[in-house]
């Protein structure tokens, strides 16, 4: 597993706490609210997380079942803590070999974990492989960087402290696969012979205060780690990268624009 990809220890209760409200809990209405709209009897999710997804699934669709999968076991326990419903059933499994059966699923989602597949060809012909005749496979990812405007502030603070050897986590995994084209070449590759429907959702970012987006950031990804690694103290961080959000958004209750596409292709 690379770093980039490593949520575990604390970093998901930040993850959950920060994040989950700050970005994803707007983003997992949407995304649900589609999946309600194609009436799903088997659904599969991958990259769940922390569940916020699984948990807008679970409400929005009553009727079916639901396995909720990630490759971070910490990340999967946080949800399961909040999700009390035989409906659905939680699993530690790897995107690029999901450990299910061809054609068990009418819908497959995904939340804002394709950007972290090593190989998102082999994901995405996974998530070909296990969909039925017919199946959609829903997901969204992050455009760039400086349509993001909390994250583009944390990126350019996080490289004022460390201007030898800047962290860029952000700019090469969550905000690196925002190319409308490579995207639909990559689910050509993995065998959807459809064309993708691509559509670019902007949202409205809201904060208590500049501490909690940036405790956010520093504490729940993965930026935690790279901060760590360079000889920083993580907590430290996100006091410089408060000051540096407070500057640009004010103090008290903040909001920043962000921007993401959701994709959606027919087995």
């Amino acid at each position: 597993m690379s770093v980039d990809s490593q949520f575990a220890g604390q970093l998901p209760h930040c993850y959950e706490r920060y994040l989950v409200p700050l970005l994803f809990g707007p983003y997992a209405q949407d995304l649900a609210a589609r999946c309600a709209g194609l009436s799903p009897r088997q659904l599969l999710e991958i990259a769940a997380g922390t569940g916020v997804v699984t948990r807008q699934l679970a409400a929005g669709l009553p009727s079916a079942r639901i396995v909720a999968t990630d490759l971070n076991r910490d990340m999967l326990a946080v949800g399961l803590r909040a999700v009390h419903t035989p409906q659905v059933s939680w699993q530690v499994a790897d995107a690029m070999q999901l450990p299910f059966g061809d054609a068990g699923f009418d819908l497959v989602v995904c939340q804002f974990g394709v950007m972290f597949f090593p190989d998102k060809r082999q994901a995405f012909a996974e998530a070909r492989r296990v969909l039925m005749p017919g199946g959609r496979f829903l997901f969204n990812v992050w455009d760039t960087l400086e349509a993001n405007e909390f994250a583009a502030e944390v990126q350019a603070a996080v490289a004022e402290l460390h201007p030898a050897d800047p962290p860029g986590f952000f700019g090469r995994t969550p905000h690196g696969y925002h190319d409308l084209d490579a995207i639909a070449r990559d689910l050509a590759a993995a065998g959807f012979a459809s064309p993708p429907h691509i559509e670019s959702v902007a949202l409205r970012s809201q904060a208590a205060n500049a501490l909690d987006v940036a405790a956010g950031f520093c504490l729940g990804t993965p930026l935690r780690l790279e901060i760590g690694a360079r000889g920083g103290d993580p907590a430290t961080a996100a006091a410089f990268v408060a000051s540096r959000l407070e500057q640009r958004f004010g103090k008290g209750p903040i909001g920043g624009a962000m921007r993401a596409h959701v994709i959606s292709v027919v087995a």
